[in-house]
């Protein structure tokens, strides 16, 4: 049977199931990826199962996000992830050595491989020929527990490329097209993999800017080939051993097709509010511009830095705005510093940041109000970036240089001749940041600092729910606007009780305390609900205000798998009408409901008032038990007990 690069990679793996689009499967996990922001809350659940040591091939704890220590949280849950790892078999990324994507992609990627991380831009590793899917830090704690990951089989969806890029047109265009084509919600319960002559062109950091934001269209995950751009990638970085060829048979088939013809791309950007409203840079060119920021997973390899720094040599950066740089990981940055590029940037009039996610998730470099910033970026959702009147454009580095010189947006063609990056022989090599477990890991001692709380627990599942409709929100609501991020609110990760109070808080700051005097209810949402980032603080949160079901007209993938491990019901409007007849305040009640649920009913009547509407539960018979349970912790303890 010929296949594709995805089905040769998940029948490697294959633990359960049968590889048919839609339904679940189970696969073993070769590695696991955490960032702070989301590690600590995983590994405290990693640490309830009374696992003594992971049991995946390789686990890797990355420092990233909360960088910012103007407290003591930052630096206390750092100490508590770096003992953590040393005691109980992870691999600890540092501060200060990268970004949980770029620094994998260097330094722990391997063609074939599969991994699942906490943070929703997972799939970067597509870019080196992975099957990395982004999940909530529960998924990864109960996978390094030792139980395999479980997914629906994706649809897998051919992109053919062919042509080659035009100069000042990158592979941030490539992804923005397919965008500006499918949407955000075009991608739910896919895997695009990517194939064809075009690929040729495309180098491994490249090919992982397209995988990246793979993300944003809802994807289960990206992938290219490993050929020999990719085996000339290792070699940079040293480990040609970690290399194999991996391609899709020649008569492999797709659920879907794509082709795009690199050749014919312009410049493009997305306009602030979301990363599809993608236009050509010719439409908006002219736009004054008061910061500029090339950085994130998106786009801070070397490839990007070194030609932002050629761009701008022997230039100054407009004085009207403020311009940032963010290395992606200390391997890019000690690599610009030897050899002049950072000296270039720095003339030129560029703040140099440090290597974190930074103004990715709004924990620095937020814009002024009501001005316009243009980023390398891969999310501008209103709020992001930490200023609430923002207004982001997402661009390639390219388009970002270009404003940077000029203070408006300009179509980076008009800046000359496109510059030629010269790649070394070899990157620097230099994993001293990366701190190995311990020999004995007995003699460990986990430091908990006082902000890291205990572990909410959920309770089974009740016979019958009512409660009140909390909040009835729109479309496309991201985990951004039920769980915000910021330099106040990310500290609070390890502890639920204090995040909890910001749920829903740049939509509505009275929230939570209408949760709490309903003691729970319920929350009503539109189209693609929960999308984005992959953040279980997004369901962990609501459910320790007591939300026991989120009734939606559709789900983003991974919060509804957040929603289910957290206990609380994921259920779908089976028409408008259900949608339009619930008001905020309205009580509703679910009767025997857990009994229809153990008997696997997919149709769930709500009572609202004297009327009744039906609502669809689309999940597996091991996500039903998981709800019975009251989440996956419960389930999994009780399987194993």
């Amino acid at each position: 049977m010929s296949m594709n690069i995805t089905q040769k990679i998940i029948s490697s793996h294959l633990v359960e199931g049968e590889m048919v689009a839609g339904e679940e499967i189970a696969i073993k996990i070769d590695q696991t990826l955490t960032q702070d922001a989301t590690g600590t809350m995983a590994y405290l659940q990693f640490e309830a199962l009374d696992i003594p040591r992971v049991k995946v091939p390789l686990a890797v704890s990355y420092v990233d996000h909360n960088m910012l220590q103007a407290g003591f949280e930052n630096a206390d849950d750092h100490r508590f992830l770096q003992t953590f790892a040393y005691k109980y078999g992870i691999q600890y990324s540092k501060p200060g050595n990268g970004i949980c994507h770029q620094v994998n992609l260097e330094r722990f990627s391997k063609p074939g491989n599969t991994m699942i991380g906490s943070d929703s831009h997972t799939p970067t590793g597509g870019g080196a020929g992975m099957l990395a899917i982004g999940v909530g830090g529960l998924d990864v704690a109960v996978v390094m527990g030792g139980s395999p990951f479980y997914v629906k089989m994706p649809e897998v969806v051919g992109v053919k490329l062919t042509g080659k890029l035009k100069p000042w047109v990158s592979a941030k265009d490539v992804i923005l097209e397919i965008l500006r084509r499918l949407t955000v919600k075009g991608g739910v319960g896919k895997v695009f993999e990517y194939y064809g002559p075009g690929i040729d062109t495309l180098s491994v950091p490249e090919r992982a800017t397209i995988t990246n934001m793979g993300a944003e269209l809802g994807a289960t995950s990206s992938l290219f080939p490993s050929d020999d751009i990719t085996r000339h990638f290792f070699e940079m970085q040293g480990r040609p051993d970690d290399w194999k060829s991996l391609t899709a048979d020649v008569d492999a088939e797709y659920d879907g097709h794509i082709e795009i013809n690199l050749t014919e791309l312009e410049p493009m950007l997305a306009k602030p509010g979301s990363p599809d409203a993608v236009v050509k840079v010719s439409e908006v060119e002219g736009t004054p511009v008061e910061q500029v920021i090339i950085g994130s997973c998106t786009n801070s390899s070397y490839k990007d830095l070194m030609t932002v720094a050629e761009a701008l040599k022997g230039k100054k950066v407009n004085p009207d705005l403020s311009f940032h740089i963010t290395p992606g990981s200390r391997q890019v940055l000690e690599t610009i510093i030897r050899n002049g590029a950072l000296a270039d940037m720095v003339s030129a009039g560029a703040r140099i940041m440090e290597t974190t996610c930074d103004g990715c998730i709004g924990l620095g470099s937020s814009p002024p109000s009501n001005s316009v910033s243009i980023r390398s970026f891969n999310r501008n959702w209103a709020g992001r970036s930490g200023t609430m009147d923002d207004s982001v454009y997402l661009a390639s580095p390219e388009i970002c240089v270009a404003a940077a010189l000029t203070g408006k947006i300009t179509d980076p063609r008009k800046l000359g001749d496109y510059p030629e990056v010269v790649w070394p022989d070899t990157f620097v090599a230099d994993d001293s940041m990366v701190i190995s477990p311990s020999n004995e890991p007995g003699s460990v001692e986990v430091i908990l600092g006082p902000n890291i709380k205990t572990l909410p627990k959920a309770e089974p599942l009740s016979f019958d729910l009512e409660g009140k409709v909390l909040i009835k929100l729109g479309d496309g609501i991201s985990t951004d606007g039920i769980m915000p991020a910021g330099p106040k609110i990310l500290p609070l990760r390890s502890n639920i009780p204090a995040i909890s109070e910001f749920v829903f808080s740049q939509i509505d700051p009275d929230f939570p305390a209408r949760a709490k005097e309903n003691q729970g209810g319920f929350i009503v949402g539109g189209e693609n609900y929960g999308q984005g980032s992959s953040r279980e603080h997004a369901a962990l949160a609501p459910m320790y205000l007591g939300v026991k079901a989120v009734i939606t007209k559709s789900f983003a993938r991974i919060h509804k798998a957040n929603l289910v491990n957290f206990g609380i019901l994921p259920l779908e409007f089976a028409d408008s009408a259900g949608y339009d007849a619930v008001e905020q305040g309205d009580t509703i009640k679910f009767s025997g409901v857990r009994e229809l649920i153990k008997e696997g009913a997919n149709s769930i009547p709500v009572q609202v008032g004297l009327d009744t509407f039906e609502c669809t539960l689309d999940i597996s018979d091991r996500q039903r038990d998981i709800i019975l349970a009251g989440g996956l912790l419960n389930y999994t303890k009780l399987k194993h007990s």
